[in-house]
């Protein structure tokens, strides 16, 4: 099998999660920096990566790395890639990326500059003129960050937070990969304390903690951009699939609660669930957060309540927050951890963070706002 420098993608502040995962699969990694972490692996590598990794973005495989200061820079640089490893005359390779803080930082000019210099490359191997780019896809993935470019290719076609079961969703969805960071920040691993959503949505976080507890692998039931590729073994794709199924923990029973005010959300969350395989570790109340029952004993509770990005949205939400300060305190010996992009977060619920961690949800800055000691 033939090595390769492989990146994982990241939301910023889950790199040290993501770079845990690919350590606990049996990989060590090369750099973990901001929004990315790096490890070396051969073919097999990428599809365990792939169907394994829960707090991840992609999985892209790094061809190359060189200083840009000019569009002939970057033309030379994509070109001396050896592209005929990875692209036959029929196949396609779409350019996609972004230039930040550099000389070159129109995204259109390099995208072109970079397909170009692919076509100029492949036409010495295969004396054609022209490429019709019918057969399988090969997703270019570009990076020009102060001056300096790196050249992927994406293995994972969609975004690994599409676990497939999320087929709808409500207004303000958290992100697969996100709702499983939260889950893993929390140290929840379905032992025999229960786990708390009161404001569940289409129920991402209940989902992400019953296929964590189940140890269900995050992208068993998805497909992957290379499994079309001829460079990797379908045996590989298939053998993986089958020692996580063969990995699952069935034995175990996690107590999991989600409840919601709206009973639409309720219905998309049974749904979401049933998908995902594991609507029998859950149950759902529609239920308002005030009238939630107080949980004496140890427990934990995660929560992604509305942030009120619009004004009027922004009272309510810090209405709501006054009220969830009031109930949650009865769960006294439940950890929190609670994420919203509102930064006044606790002025309104009442109390102190133990830890606040900065996440992005999407584009959003957050805070994971940490309550772990016990009142």
């Amino acid at each position: 099998m033939s090595r390769y420098l492989l990146t994982v993608p990241t939301m910023f502040g889950l790199e040290a999660l993501v770079a845990d995962e690919i350590r606990d699969l049996g990989y060590e990694t090369t750099a973990v920096e901001d929004g990315k972490v790096t490890f070396e692996g051969d073919e097999e590598a990428i599809c365990v990566a792939n169907i394994n990794i829960r707090t991840g973005e992609r999985v892209l495989v790094k061809l190359a790395e060189f200083k840009v200061f000019s569009f002939e820079d970057l033309f030379q640089g994509v070109k001396k890639i050896d592209w005929t490893k990875w692209i036959g005359p029929k196949d396609a390779f779409p350019v996609k990326g972004y230039a930040l803080k550099s000389q070159l930082h129109s995204v259109p000019d390099c995208q072109s500059i970079i397909k170009k210099a692919i076509v100029e490359k492949l036409k010495q191997t295969y004396n054609v003129s022209r490429f019709e780019e019918t057969a399988t896809k090969y997703q270019v993935q570009f990076s020009i960050m102060k001056d300096v470019a790196i050249i992927y290719l994406d293995t994972s076609g969609d975004p690994l937070y599409k676990r497939g079961y999320r087929l709808r969703s409500n207004d303000a969805p958290l992100r697969e990969t996100l709702g499983a960071a939260i889950i893993k920040l929390s140290r929840w691993r379905g032992d025999t304390r229960p786990l708390f959503d009161p404001m569940c949505g289409s129920g991402t976080l209940a989902i992400e903690a019953a296929m964590i507890a189940a140890n269900i692998a995050p992208g068993l039931n998805r497909d992957f951009a290379a499994e079309k590729w001829k460079q990797i073994d379908k045996k590989l794709w298939n053998d993986t699939r089958q020692e996580v199924k063969d990995n699952i923990n069935k034995a175990t029973s996690p107590i999991i609660y989600a409840s919601d005010i709206d009973p639409k959300c309720i219905q998309l969350a049974i749904e979401n669930a049933t998908r995902a395989g594991v609507e029998k570790f859950i149950e759902f109340k529609c239920i308002d957060i005030s009238d939630l029952t107080p949980y004496k004993d140890k427990a934990t509770l995660v929560c992604n309540p509305p942030y009120g990005e619009r004004l009027l949205e922004k009272k309510e939400a810090e209405k709501l927050y006054r009220q969830m300060g009031k109930k949650l305190i009865q769960f006294s010996q439940s950890a929190k951890y609670i994420i919203t992009s509102h930064m006044e977060f606790e002025d309104f619920y009442g109390v102190k963070a133990d830890k606040k961690r900065k996440i992005y949800n999407g584009m959003l800055k957050c805070n994971l706002y940490q309550y772990y000691k016990l009142r």
